[in-house]
């Protein structure tokens, strides 16, 4: 049974990036940047007010000087400006050739086609062009995940498509008699499936689009052939079949399907059940515990790091951080525990306030949940207060 960090590493070893794809920059939102974007223009294209004022020459001030022009946005003074005369200018309006410098009409006394405007220095209130971004210059980086910021720049720099990864197709398949699908009513000994669920609910987050195949029964035979007929996808995930029950049945019927495993069972608790393979030595295939809160923690920790390291992502990981766990705990040696919390911010220190119930089946425990407080594998006993490590699921 391997530990946390040693299975991450032999999922994160198997994987293979996608291939790139050419979409509309509107469509671009939440996907992975496949090449550097080397700016092509200059941003801003020329030197513009960053005010409502008067565009001036620094050397003519302080002064009383006539208004013989205005600029708006959009607006280009091509005559020559004479010496010792003021521009009407407007934010975003291109400075005319040879006033270097806009004072801001705030500091401005107007009368009539006059104005009095007191000393300011060369280039104030003048965003200079390339300011931002000159030509040449590496605009945003491949790896990224394009988001506002990174579109907005983009849009600015004229690209109508971008170079992205192709989104991951990934097909779910439950297992088991004991589930029904939503919508359908459970029997005496039956519970609705609701690990694909939150998994179909999961996967747009980690930048691909999921195929709820269905559920597969506890037969090995049905079940391969349901498995395999998956494989057109770049990833299958299974929910449940990987425990010690007489009929768990998943390991059979991968093997059937072609899925040589990688992985079976690892030392974390929840989601110790935990499998993984390749098809063909090509297609991933996760077989996550059945256990909805297992479902959840297993897909965080293996396969939301696999999903975005396929695009190409630069950061694969959520962001962690030490927390102040509120109250202690205690477990046995062996297993990294994985904890469901509400983190808050106390003032520069980040409080954990762990869910009264942490079983695998307990789905409550992760609503309102924004953090996995990780507790290491050899520790036994968690005093109140303790810093420990926690792996955030939103920003705090």
């Amino acid at each position: 049974m391997q530990s946390v960090e040693e299975a991450a590493k032999t999922v994160a070893q198997r994987i293979q990036r996608l291939p790139m794809e050419r979409i509309p920059l509107s469509e671009a939102r939440g996907r992975i940047l496949a090449e550097n974007i080397v700016a092509t223009r200059f941003l801003p294209p020329f030197d513009n007010s960053a005010m409502d004022g008067f565009a001036v020459r620094s050397s003519e001030l302080p002064a009383t000087l006539p208004i013989v022009a205005k600029v708006a946005a959009g607006q280009v003074l091509t005559d020559a400006i004479p010496p010792r005369v003021a521009i009407r200018i407007m934010t975003g309006a291109p400075v005319p050739q040879g006033l270097d410098t806009v004072v801001i009409q705030e500091d401005a006394k107007v009368e009539g086609s006059q104005v009095t405007l007191p000393a300011s220095p060369v280039g104030d209130n003048i965003r200079r062009a390339g300011e931002d971004v000159a030509a040449g210059d590496l605009a945003v980086r491949a790896g990224e995940r394009l988001n506002a910021a990174e579109l907005g720049l983009l849009a600015a720099l004229g690209m109508v498509e971008v170079p992205v990864a192709r989104s991951p197709r990934i097909a779910i398949i439950a297992t088991g008699d004991e589930l029904v699908s939503i919508g359908d009513t459970p029997g005496p000994s039956q519970i609705v499936d609701s690990s694909a669920h939150t998994l179909a609910a999961l996967i747009p987050g980690a930048g691909g689009t999921s195929n709820y195949i269905g559920i597969a029964k506890d037969d090995p035979i049905t079940m391969a052939a349901l498995i395999a007929s998956a494989m057109d996808h770049d990833v299958v995930i299974t929910t449940g079949g990987v425990s010690v029950g007489d009929r768990d049945h998943v390991r059979a019927a991968l093997k059937a399907a072609g899925v040589e495993l990688e992985l079976w069972k690892v030392a974390m608790k929840p989601g110790k059940p935990f499998s993984f393979g390749l098809n063909n030595g090509r297609v991933p295939v996760f077989g996550l515990p059945g256990n909805p809160v297992s479902t959840f923690v297993a897909f965080e920790l293996f396969v939301r790091p696999a999903l975005l390291a396929m695009q190409g992502a630069t950061n694969t990981q959520r962001p962690r951080a030490p927390v102040s766990l509120i109250r202690g705990y205690r477990k046995q040696a062996g297993r990294t525990h994985y904890i469901r919390a509400r983190v808050v911010r106390n003032g520069e220190h980040l409080i954990a306030h762990p869910h009264p119930k942490q079983g695998s089946a307990i789905l409550s425990s992760l609503v309102g949940c924004n953090a996995l407080v990780e507790l290491p594998a050899e520790a036994t006993e968690i005093q109140p207060n303790t810093v420990v490590p926690a792996i955030l699921l939103e920003a705090v």
